[in-house]
């Protein structure tokens, strides 16, 4: 039985959204309705971490399963080998099925923190859209290509970009959106929900549904993570900023704490359960003056406590008064275990808590490495351990080295 109440849908058509299609009205009809709505999330598999700007989406796909209706969460597995061009000023990099599996192999773990999954009380279901299209031959592709021009691919912004920059578009970066939008048709799904970047892509899978089926599809588009000051998304390797959402909590903690007071309230809005009016509470404290290390810390024990539980919650915020208010090492860091001699670079890289060696090379140059406990700072970007070492890196990261 699907839960008609007003008050939760309204906090769901309003929370993190930014745009309804074809209307918000017409949606908000369909949920009071009672009628059981069967509901998609997609998320391709080019990384192995999933971050808090992923769980937006998930976060309101739960709160609609909760109310009862059918959810699906798709890990776009054959789709990641293609690349989603959007927003891109050049081609994606194109992934091996053999490092899209290595990229999904705690995937479930991580979306399960947030959507409750399995085939009891309304669980969630997890498809991947390999299963179709491994399976597709070319007249079927030809098929989809033939309900779309030339001109709707072309007229995106970053195709008219890289036109105008002379940098080349590869044919197949235009079956991108007819793939993203055959996975609607495929699951025959009543709303897709994504973020507002994916809007052109969700609304060819709105197309087709009218095409194929002869039905509606709503286009659920949500807000993205900004960072205001440089208006790229905050979770953003470029930025510096990933929340995983299987990070260990005291670094977790560490890296909400980092981010910049411009984006607290977005990211309470986006990434908490915490109500909207307990959060307009906490815009007004904050526009009158109040500390935003105080909302912040909030904010950090709301997100460990999603992911890792309400003990850990308390742990980390604990750890964390101790360690920065009192200058200290935090306990539970995360440890790595290295051979002798060999470089730092490489023991953090092999460990994910830098991205690449350029990454690493990086922070050294701006002074970010140090010895946590003499305060020495690593200069050589070659550096090789030879002794049990806890580094500092950034501002509130520690690992600790151990031979």
């Amino acid at each position: 039985m699907v839960n008609t109440d007003s008050e939760k849908i309204e906090e769901i058509l309003t929370r993190s959204i930014q745009t309804i299609l074809p209307s918000k009205d017409a949606f908000k009809k369909e949920l009071l309705s009672g009628k059981r709505l069967r509901i998609y999330v997609g998320a391709d598999a080019t990384g192995s971490k999933l971050h808090i700007g992923h769980a937006t989406n998930f976060m309101i796909l739960e709160r609609l399963r909760q109310l009862g209706h059918e959810v699906i969460i798709l890990f776009g597995d054959f789709t990641a080998m293609i690349g989603d061009p959007t927003g891109k000023d050049k081609e994606r990099r194109t992934l091996t099925k053999k490092e899209v599996e290595s990229n999904l192999k705690t995937w479930k773990n991580q979306v399960s923190k947030i959507v409750k999954i399995g085939n009891f009380n309304n669980g969630a279901k997890i498809v991947r859209n390999s299963s179709w299209f491994s399976k597709m031959n070319f007249a079927d592709v030809v098929g989809l290509a033939s309900h779309f021009t030339l001109q709707q691919m072309v007229e995106r912004d970053m195709f008219q970009k890289r036109l105008e920059e002379k940098k080349p578009i590869f044919l197949h970066e235009f079956f991108y959106p007819l793939m993203q939008g055959y996975d609607s048709v495929v699951l025959d799904v009543d709303v897709e929900i994504g973020g507002n970047d994916q809007t052109f892509n969700m609304l060819a899978g709105r197309t087709l549904q009218k095409i194929k089926r002869n039905k509606e599809k709503f286009v659920v588009a949500t807000t993205l993570l900004i960072n205001p000051k440089t208006g790229k998304k905050l979770m953003n390797k470029s930025e510096g900023i990933i929340i995983g959402l299987d990070d260990e909590y005291n670094d977790m903690f560490g890296k909400v704490m980092a981010l910049p007071d411009e984006t607290i309230i977005s990211v309470f809005i986006d990434c908490t359960y915490v109500s909207l009016n307990e959060i307009e509470k906490i815009r007004k404290a904050l526009e009158s003056g109040a500390n935003p290390r105080d909302a912040k810390m909030r904010l950090a024990k709301e997100i460990v406590t999603i992911y890792h539980g309400e003990e850990k919650g308390e742990k980390a915020e604990q750890n964390f008064i101790e360690t920065f208010k009192k200058g200290g090492v935090p306990e539970g860091m995360q440890e790595v275990k290295a051979e002798n001699e060999k470089p730092l670079s490489e023991i953090l890289l092999g460990a994910k808590i830098v991205e690449s060696k350029s990454d690493f090379r990086r922070l050294v140059l701006e002074g970010a490495v140090s010895d946590a406990v003499s305060g020495e700072k690593i200069t050589d970007p070659n550096y090789k351990i030879s002794k049990n070492i806890t580094l500092k890196i950034g501002k509130k990261r520690f690992v600790k080295i151990v031979l």
